[in-house]
């Protein structure tokens, strides 16, 4: 078995954490600018519950976040604050 990183989620824990996240919906009687699937796809949950942990247990800024594993640090400080 390899050795994983504090920061990193096993399929373990992510089994018991996925059901608590909320799904993302869109407002039937909201008007939109965009159509439905519009856009740039939104970034894997687990992805960004990986790096919401990795801020958590490192200590370390928002935009600190390695950007080459996480992308941008803003979208996954947003989806925090959701």
């Amino acid at each position: 078995m390899a050795k994983t990183k504090e920061w990193e989620v096993t399929d373990e824990f992510w089994s018991r954490v996925e059901p608590l996240i909320p799904v993302r919906q869109r407002l039937a009687d909201q008007a939109y600018a965009r159509k439905s699937g519009g856009g740039r796809k939104p970034k894997d949950p687990r992805l960004v519950f990986e790096g919401i942990v990795f801020v958590l247990r490192t200590g370390c800024q928002w935009k600190a976040l390695p950007a080459e594993r996480y992308g941008s640090a803003s979208a996954i400080h947003a989806r925090f604050l959701q």
